[in-house]
């Protein structure tokens, strides 16, 4: 019998947008009028981390001449009309006041993580596209920072988000399935994940990788929720699946080690940490959750 829980995963970590992208006021002009408008707030990222104040809220600033020479992304506006940019710039890599997007998104308000998630996904992008597929031209940034265009043969190019599954995996019993990378140490589980291929639907891509990676087969395969993922561009579309079958042959390239684990199993296993379960930022955590029908404990310190 499945066990009760919500029917889908609410509040994921790094999926609240600020409250609207704007995607029509990406013109020409626009970074050079918010450059100019003292109103505007600037976020700065440097290699994927952003500063903050006391780690628990980005550091916003108002715009500088500086910023209309930097690579720029216009992330939207807020409930208040009030403008948002990020640009790119350069910071020590030891310096305490700059922290990475693992560290600080689930620290952060829901808002300012999805702003940083934004920010750095596109970065992220335009780091290594920034010349032209077809031609190899430098290609020049337009579109308010979300596209990039080839001066010698016209064509524009758009930031890529690379679709991943990530599952539980249930058994007739209500048993959760998990692995362990074969790069992770003992003890460390998570709900499996792949990439969707070309020409692969998600629910197949599910099947796929189950069976490719613990030789388990399944049969009903459900949606619940995704999450921005931007190490380095990718979204997490995660599902709930039913195995038909339980035997387990993990691949040894990718999954190590493979368990069924009943809810009692798992809660005392954790407590006793024995079990290391994905950290709250993930989707992964909020799967096994979902599955667990409340939110599992931290292990004590």
């Amino acid at each position: 019998m499945r066990h009760p829980a919500a029917a889908a995963l609410p509040d994921l970590p790094l999926a609240t947008p600020i409250t609207d992208r704007a995607g029509h006021r990406r013109g020409p002009l626009l970074i050079a009028e918010l450059v100019a408008d003292p109103a505007t707030r600037v976020l700065e990222v440097a290699t994927g981390r952003a500063r903050t104040k006391g780690g628990s809220a980005l550091t916003l600033r108002a715009p500088e001449p500086a910023d209309a020479e930097r690579l720029a992304l216009f992330l939207g506006e807020d409930r208040e009309a009030t403008s948002y940019l990020a640009v790119e710039v350069e910071a020590a890599d030891d310096d305490p006041q700059w922290q990475g997007l693992r560290a600080l998104a689930v620290a952060l308000p829901a808002e300012q993580a999805g702003m940083l998630v934004q920010a750095v996904g596109v970065f992220n992008w335009h780091a290594v596209h920034q010349h032209c597929p077809r031609c190899g031209t430098q290609t020049e940034v337009v579109a308010a920072g979300y596209t990039r265009r080839c001066p010698a043969d016209g064509s524009e190019h758009w930031p890529r988000t690379d679709p991943a599954v990530i599952m539980t995996v249930v058994d007739d019993d209500d048993r959760l399935l998990l692995g362990r990378h074969a790069g992770w140490p003992s003890g460390r589980f998570s709900t499996l994940a792949g990439f969707v291929e070309p020409g692969e639907s998600l629910e197949s891509t599910v099947r796929r990788e189950v069976l490719e990676e613990v030789g388990v087969r399944i049969g009903e395969v459900s949606y619940l929720g995704s999450q921005p993922w931007p190490f380095p561009s990718s979204i997490m579309l995660g599902f709930d699946s039913r195995a038909l079958t339980t035997d387990l042959h993990p691949d040894g390239a990718e999954i190590a080690e493979a368990r069924w684990f009943e809810r009692a199993e798992l809660l005392d296993l954790v407590q006793r940490k024995v079990v290391g379960l994905s950290p709250r930022l993930s989707i992964s955590r909020a799967l096994v959750e979902h599955w667990y029908g409340e939110r599992l404990p931290d292990p004590p310190p």
